[in-house]
C-alpha cells in the first residue's frame, strides 16, 4: 500500500517542485481555502490555541490571524516540495542570512552547533545552510511510516547539502562524528514532550506547560554551541534568519531551554500567523 500511494503521488510532487513560484503560489492559495474551509483541517485546534494566546484579541482579530496563519501553513507546506526543483542560486535568492559571521565565529573554535528553532516560518529551508558556513546541515527527525516518501524527503534535502538523522540513531551518529568537519544540527524544540509526569514546568505564551528541554540535553551531552535561528517571512516566498548564541547559564538547570522560549515568545507575538498553530501544544495545560 506505501508503495502504491508513492507511485500515485511522486508526480504530483515532481510537477510542483519544477513550476513557476508564480503557479506554485495560486495553488497554495487554492490548497489554503480547502484546508482552512473546506476541510477544515485541524480548525478547532487552530481556534482554541489563538483564544488561549490572545484572550484580549477581538473575534475579528482572532480570525484575521487565523486566515493568515491557514495561507502561510499552506506556503511552506509546498515550499518544501518545491525545494526539490529549486537551484542552489535561487535557495541563496530567497533564504537570506543577516549575520552568518555569528556562526563563522562559533565555528573558529572548533565547535559544532545546534541551530535551535520553533516551528515558526519556514524552518524547513534553514537546512539550506550548508551553503554558507562550512559543514553540512543535519535535521534530527522522526522518519516517516511511508519509507519511500522517507527517501525522497531525505533526497530532497540532500539536494541543497542537508542530511537527515533519525532520532533513534542519533547517540549512533554523534558517536562516529568525523571530528574534521563541521556540523550544523538544526532542531525545532517546541513540542510538547512525550513523558509529562516528570517534565519540566514552565510558562510558554502565559500559560504553564510541560517544556522539552531535549535540544538543551543534546547540546550539553554533545558539547554544542547553541544559536537561535529568528527566521521570518520578508515576502511571499523571501525569508531572513538573524542568529543569537544562547550561552549556557549556571543559575539555572534549563537556562537555555528558557532562553529559546522566550525568544521563540517575542517572534510569535511579533506575527503570530506565522506560528504552527495547528500543533495541539497546551494539550497539557496545568492550571
Amino acid at each position: 500500500m506505501h508503495l502504491l500511494i508513492y507511485i500515485l503521488t511522486y508526480p504530483i510532487i515532481k510537477f510542483i517542485s519544477i513550476l513557476p513560484f508564480g503557479l506554485v503560489y495560486r495553488l497554495s492559495d487554492l490548497i489554503s481555502f480547502l484546508l482552512h474551509k473546506v476541510f477544515k483541517y485541524r480548525l478547532k485546534t487552530v481556534k482554541k490555541n489563538l483564544s488561549l494566546v490572545f484572550p484580549k484579541k477581538s473575534k475579528s482579530e482572532l480570525n484575521s490571524i487565523e486566515k493568515k496563519f491557514y495561507s502561510h501553513f499552506a506556503d511552506i507546506s509546498i515550499e518544501s516540495i518545491k525545494a526539490y526543483g529549486m537551484s542552489k542560486y535561487e535557495m541563496k535568492k530567497r533564504y537570506r542570512y543577516e549575520n552568518i559571521e555569528e556562526l563563522v565565529r562559533i565555528q573558529k573554535k572548533n565547535k559544532n552547533i545546534i541551530l535551535i528553532c520553533g516551528h515558526y516560518s519556514n524552518f524547513e529551508w534553514l537546512l539550506s545552510i550548508g551553503y554558507n558556513v562550512k559543514g553540512n546541515g543535519y535535521g534530527i527527525y522522526t522518519p516517516m511510516t511511508n519509507r519511500y516518501f522517507d527517501k525522497l524527503f531525505k533526497k530532497i534535502r540532500k539536494k541543497h547539502q542537508a542530511f537527515l538523522v533519525s532520532r533513534y540513531h542519533i547517540k549512533d551518529f554523534m558517536r562516529n562524528l568525523d571530528t574534521n568537519k563541521y556540523h550544523l544540527f538544526g532542531f525545532a524544540a517546541d513540542q510538547s514532550p512525550r513523558k509529562v509526569g516528570k517534565s519540566y514546568i514552565n510558562n510558554f505564551l502565559g500559560h504553564k506547560v510541560p517544556i522539552f528541554t531535549g535540544a538543551e540535553r543534546f547540546s550539553k551531552d554533545y558539547d554544542l554551541s547553541v544559536v537561535f535561528a529568528d527566521i521570518t517571512r520578508t515576502k511571499r516566498g523571501f525569508y531572513k534568519t538573524v542568529f543569537t548564541e544562547i550561552k549556557d547559564k549556571d543559575s539555572s538547570k534549563y537556562s537555555v531551554t528558557d532562553q529559546f522560549i522566550n525568544l521563540l515568545e517575542k517572534q510569535i507575538i511579533r506575527d503570530p500567523s506565522q506560528y504552527f498553530w495547528t500543533h495541539n501544544r497546551f494539550k497539557h495545560l496545568i492550571t
